[in-house]
């Protein structure tokens, strides 16, 4: 099986697409601590000490790191009591991707906008990921986790330069079901994906993640034999994981499921009916009735 990366997340790099795209929609800068955790990472011997002391110089991000370290879904067998063991205990890539969601959460925000439903989402998507891409064999936890929570990273960047983008959205004709980054194109001329795979890659984020990203609306790659299986695998469980918290809040399936969820059951070798447990499961897991 070939591994190679998508042809058009090659087209994405391109230097004119990454100008073009910076000229008119702000990608938020990589943040200084982040820069500084993943250059200790890029040393020929990273020291899990080092590592822990440039977290450390943030008291604010080292309770939060610590905090996701020792939830249930990330399930540490001891927990750890210092930035330093959870960083013994995680391994130092895993502890990268955790600060990176956290630090993605405190850098994106509208002013005068709340974004409290929107991160609720993100939220719960990147627990439920992390349970079923583990559960389903396909990645770590923690890269799930990075995932779900950057897949729809670029929603609030194109909210920041259409303020009437859920406006346009909703009013959208809902017999047309393209695939919601077709709709975003014809609309603002990019889509959340890009702009979300745009910022992944700008944080220095793995090629997986960034991939994943990108196409995880993209659901013919599924039967893409030339994709890496971690990126249709993570765009699978992303699909089945957002159907689960749309049937928390709908009983109606929701569009996008509409139009992909055969390719995704497919791909994981479900039924419908399987899906619609694992639904159940996702509603108590949220519920506080399972524990992950």
């Amino acid at each position: 099986m070939k591994n190679s990366r998508p042809t058009i997340a090659t087209d994405l790099a391109s230097e004119q697409s990454i100008e073009k795209m910076l000229n008119t929609i702000r990608i938020p800068p990589r943040p200084s601590l982040l820069t500084d955790v993943q250059q200790e990472l890029s040393c020929s011997q990273p020291s899990p000490p080092k590592l822990a002391g440039i977290i450390g110089q943030d008291v604010a991000m080292s309770a939060a790191l610590l905090k996701l370290a020792n939830s249930a879904y990330i399930g540490l067998k001891l927990k750890a009591k210092s930035v330093e063991q959870a960083v013994m205990r995680l391994g130092m890539d895993q502890c990268s991707l955790l600060l990176t969601g956290i630090l993605a959460r405190e850098t994106v925000q509208i002013e005068g906008v709340s974004l409290a439903s929107f991160w609720d989402q993100s939220t719960k998507r990147s627990k439920a990921m992390s349970f079923y891409a583990k559960k389903f064999g396909i990645c770590r936890s923690d890269v799930a986790h990075t995932v779900g929570l950057f897949c729809n990273i670029g929603v609030p960047l194109l909210m920041t330069k259409f303020p009437n983008y859920e406006a346009q959205m909703a009013a959208h004709d809902p017999s047309d079901l393209r695939i919601i980054t077709a709709i975003e194109n014809d609309l603002f001329h990019t889509s959340h994906t890009a702009l979300g795979a745009l910022m992944a890659r700008t944080w220095g984020l793995p090629d997986e993640v960034v991939d994943a990203i990108l196409l995880h609306h993209q659901y013919a790659v599924l039967k893409d034999q030339n994709t890496a299986a971690i990126v249709r695998g993570l765009i699978a469980v992303a699909l089945l994981v957002d159907h689960g918290i749309h049937r928390y809040h709908s009983q109606q399936d929701m569009r996008e499921w509409l139009i992909g969820g055969e390719d995704v059951r497919n791909y994981l070798g479900i039924s419908q009916h399987d899906a619609d447990d694992i639904a159940d499961e996702i509603h108590a897991m949220f519920d506080g009735v399972a524990s992950s």
